[in-house]
C-alpha cells in the first residue's frame, strides 16, 4: 500500500468528525452538532458618546506575545468624524479576553482631545481604518508581524497593531464586506470579499502567501435552492414567535436567503467557514435600495477551500437571542473571522445588534439607543461536532495510515460511559488494546496495557474506536 492511498493523520493534527473524511465504517453512532455557548456582550457601545453609532468588527482579538494582552479593532468612526472625512478603528486591550480597556493612543483629535482609543491611517486617498486585522509571527520583519486589509482600500502593516504604514497593494475589490484570516501552517492569507452569485450577495476568495501578490477573487460560496427552502421555515418561524425582535416590514414578495458576509480560517487538518446567512422579510424603506430581515451563523467546511459542505439541516451555529433579555443578537449577527483558542475552549468574538440599518426607522418607531455589541461565544475545542454512542456500543474503524506519534489522545465525554481503541494490522490483526477512557477527557491519553504503539511506528494500520454512553469528539497523536 502507497502513501498515496493512505489516509493523512499527522502527528499533533485532530482529526474531527464533520464529514467521513479517514472515516472507513461507522456503527451505532449518532453525528450530533453542536453550538457555541453565549457568554453576552464584552464590549459595549458608549452611551455618553452621542454620534458614535453601533459598535462592530470584523477580526479576531490578537494575541501580542511581547505585550502579553489580546488587541482588538472595532468598526467605530463617530458622526463627527465620519463629517471630517476621518474614518477610525476604534481599539481595545485585554489580559484575559474578557474586560476590555480602551487605551489612549493620541491619534486623533475628538470633541477637543486626543485622549481617546480611535486609529487612523492617512493614506493617499484620506484617513482610513485597519478594521481586519490579523497577527503574523512568521514575518521576519517586526514591522509588518500586525497586517491588516482595508475593504476596497488597500493593505496596511504595524509593528504593533497602532501605528499602521500603508503598504503598496492594489486593493481587492469588494460590493461593501469582507474578512480576513492568516493560515499559519500553510503560510497563507484568506480575504473573503463580497460580490453577486446565484442568490444575490456571495462570498469570494483571494489568497496571497506573502500579503503582497492576491490572486483574483473567486467565487467559493453561495447560498442554494435547500437554503431558500429552510429559509422560508425560518422566516415563518420568526415572525411567527413572540419572543424575537419584530420585524418592521414584511412582503413574502421579498423572501430571500443569501450570503452577508463569511469568516474563514484553517482548523487543524480542514477550514471552516462561518457563512452569516441574511433572511431578507420585507422592503427597507422607500428611499433605500436594500430589505429588513436577520442574520443567522452557520458552519461549513472544506478541505480545499473549493468544495464547501454543510449538513442537510443547517441549523445555525450562532443565533439569534430573544428580545427583552439584555442580549444585543436578536436581528443582525456578523459572524467572527476566526475563534481564539483558550486552553480547551475556542472563544468566538462577533457583532450582535438590535436592528439592521436602524436609523431607517427611527422616525417612525422607538428604538432602543444601546443597540449594538461585541459579544462572545465559547465552544468546546474541536466541539463543532461529536459521534454520539448510547447503550449499544458504537465503533469507529479508520481508514488505514501510516503510524507515527508516541502517544494517542482523545477528546470525549464518557461521566457515565467509555471508550477504548484497537491498533489493527490492515488485515484485522489485534496489535494492541487500550485502557477505557472515561469521564470527561478532553485531551485524554489512551494507555496500553495489551500491546503497545512503538513496535509499528511506519506502518500501516488501522485504529477501531468503542464507545458507550459517550460523545466523541477527535483523536490525535503526540
Amino acid at each position: 500500500m502507497t502513501d498515496d492511498t493512505l489516509a493523512a493523520v499527522p502527528v499533533g493534527e485532530r482529526q474531527l468528525f464533520l464529514d467521513d473524511a479517514g472515516i472507513a465504517r461507522l456503527e451505532r453512532l449518532t453525528r450530533t452538532t453542536h453550538q457555541p455557548a453565549k457568554k453576552g456582550a464584552v464590549i459595549r457601545t458608549d452611551l455618553d458618546d452621542v454620534g458614535q453609532g453601533s459598535i462592530q468588527i470584523r477580526t479576531a482579538p490578537a494575541w501580542d506575545p511581547a505585550a502579553r494582552v489580546y488587541k482588538l479593532w472595532t468598526i467605530t468612526t463617530p458622526e463627527a468624524l465620519a463629517a471630517q472625512g476621518i474614518r477610525c478603528a476604534g481599539y481595545y486591550d485585554s489580559t484575559d479576553g474578557l474586560h476590555w480597556t480602551k487605551p489612549v493612543v493620541g491619534q486623533v483629535e475628538y470633541r477637543g482631545s486626543r485622549q481617546n482609543n480611535y486609529i487612523t491611517t492617512l493614506t493617499g486617498k484620506g484617513y482610513h481604518a485597519p478594521t481586519h486585522v490579523v497577527y503574523d509571527d512568521t514575518d521576519p520583519n517586526p514591522a509588518r508581524r500586525y497586517k491588516a486589509a482595508m475593504t476596497n482600500e488597500g493593505f496596511l502593516a504595524s509593528p504593533d497593531g497602532i501605528t499602521w504604514t500603508p503598504l503598496d497593494v492594489p486593493p481587492v475589490p469588494s460590493q461593501d464586506e469582507s474578512n480576513l484570516s492568516f493560515d499559519r501552517q500553510a503560510c497563507l492569507f484568506l480575504h473573503t470579499v463580497k460580490h453577486r452569485g446565484p442568490y444575490g450577495r456571495s462570498v469570494w476568495l483571494s489568497t496571497s502567501p506573502d500579503f503582497a501578490h492576491w490572486t483574483e477573487p473567486r467565487l467559493t460560496f453561495h447560498a442554494d435552492d435547500r437554503d431558500q427552502e429552510i429559509g422560508r421555515e425560518r422566516i415563518a418561524a420568526r415572525l411567527a414567535d413572540p419572543t424575537l425582535q419584530r420585524l418592521f416590514s414584511h412582503d413574502p414578495a421579498l423572501y430571500n436567503v443569501e450570503v452577508y458576509n463569511m469568516g474563514l480560517f484553517r482548523y487543524e487538518g480542514l477550514y471552516i467557514g462561518l457563512p452569516t446567512m441574511f433572511h431578507s422579510v420585507g422592503p427597507h424603506g422607500p428611499d433605500y435600495p436594500n430589505t429588513e430581515g436577520f442574520h443567522l451563523v452557520h458552519l461549513a467546511w472544506s478541505r480545499d477551500l473549493q468544495t464547501w459542505s454543510r449538513f442537510d439541516d443547517r441549523q445555525p451555529f450562532i443565533g439569534q437571542s430573544p428580545a427583552g433579555a439584555g442580549a444585543y443578537d436578536i436581528t443582525q449577527i456578523l459572524g467572527p473571522s476566526a475563534p481564539v483558542l483558550h486552553g480547551d475552549t475556542l472563544w468566538f468574538y462577533y457583532t450582535g445588534m438590535k436592528y439592521r440599518a436602524a436609523a431607517k426607522w427611527a422616525d417612525s418607531h422607538t428604538l432602543d439607543p444601546d443597540r449594538g455589541a461585541v459579544c462572545l461565544a465559547v465552544l468546546r475545542r474541536d466541539g463543532f461536532v461529536s459521534l454520539d454512542a448510547g447503550n449499544a456500543t458504537g465503533v469507529l474503524v479508520t481508514q488505514p495510515f501510516r503510524l507515527s506519534g508516541r502517544t494517542l489522545h482523545a477528546n470525549v465525554t464518557a461521566v457515565r460511559g467509555e471508550l477504548s481503541a484497537e491498533l489493527q494490522d490492515l488485515d484485522g490483526t489485534v496489535l494492541a488494546t487500550s485502557e477505557r477512557l472515561q469521564g470527561e477527557r478532553l485531551r485524554g491519553e489512551l494507555r496500553w496495557p495489551e500491546g503497545d504503539l512503538q513496535p509499528w511506528q511506519g506502518r500501516p494500520v488501522v485504529l477501531r474506536f468503542t464507545l458507550r454512553h459517550a460523545r466523541f469528539y477527535s483523536y490525535w497523536f503526540e
